[in-house]
């Protein structure tokens, strides 16, 4: 990862976690409204549900050494440790996202959970250590994807299970994106921080060469969509707006580009892909 992006990514989580924390909570995702995406919830309780719908697809019912890539301030490995009862660590680019999810493990006694800052195209792990490797939304930010999937790869313990779950655009077979589209993308990529994203085929594809068995996909974008809605409609909030003041401009313009995000759901550019497989 070249130290620009690594640097730019970490500034927008170490400048960005906090008020999100504040406002949304500690899970950094999004949230599971129905495979239909019409069913009504609080959205913390359709982010939980988003990590049990996930494990539930790739039938995970056991597991004793997680790691968590791209763990943000620890939501999913917290909930996944406590859930399983296992080890778990996270990692992240952000030192201030890993100092919070350490302070969080510690408050709810979870001390066989552990953050660090890592590079995940370049983990400090040694071969075949953990059982379960999940990735909740980090994919996006991985400027060479075939690396990040055979990093999750080397680390996972044979018989073990890959989820990872990623921001993609649509599947380009039938046709290529358009020169509307590519500028929507860029506008994306932006403000998030992204150096590109894939479409879920050709993750699929990257999966089949490991070789992942057992692969499946799926793509689950009408049901997380409403989710922006959500998120752009408590990002106006007196709170939110004082906090935004505070976060800093990379904050401020990640709020005001929501938008880009529900648009492009809404116009089947951007997709939720997800993919499982065994080593």
């Amino acid at each position: 990862m070249s130290a620009t992006l690594s640097q730019q990514i970490q500034q927008f989580y170490d400048a960005s976690s906090g008020l999100w924390e504040q406002i949304w909570g500690e899970h950094m995702h999004h949230g599971y409204y129905g495979a239909d995406g019409t069913q009504k919830k609080d959205r913390r309780q359709a982010q939980i549900d988003l990590i049990e719908e996930l494990l539930n697809w790739a039938g995970v019912q056991a597991a004793e050494n997680i790691l968590d890539v791209g763990c943000g301030i620890g939501g999913s490995s917290l909930y996944l440790a406590q859930k399983f009862n296992a080890k778990a660590t996270g990692i992240t680019l952000s030192p201030v996202q890993a100092a919070r999810a350490t302070e969080r493990a510690l408050e709810a006694n979870l001390m066989r959970t552990q953050f660090e800052v890592a590079n995940a195209q370049a983990m400090p792990f040694a071969d075949n250590s953990f059982d379960l490797v999940w990735s909740l939304e980090s994919g996006e930010h991985m400027p060479d994807k075939t690396k990040f999937l055979q990093e999750c790869y080397r680390v996972l313990k044979p018989g073990g299970k890959l989820i990872m779950v990623t921001w993609c655009h649509r599947p380009t077979d039938e046709s290529p994106l358009t020169a509307d589209e590519q500028k929507h993308l860029q506008d994306i990529y932006r403000v998030y921080c992204l150096p590109y994203v894939i479409s879920l085929p050709e993750y699929e594809a990257i999966a089949h060469k490991l070789p992942l068995h057992n692969i499946r996909t799926a793509d689950w974008s009408t049901a997380v969509a409403p989710f922006w809605n959500v998120v752009i409609d408590s990002a106006f909030t007196p709170q939110a707006l004082w906090g935004l003041l505070n976060a800093g401009w990379t904050t401020i313009q990640g709020a005001l580009s929501l938008g880009l995000m529900r648009r492009g759901y809404q116009r089947g550019l951007i997709r939720f892909g997800l993919l499982c497989g065994n080593k």
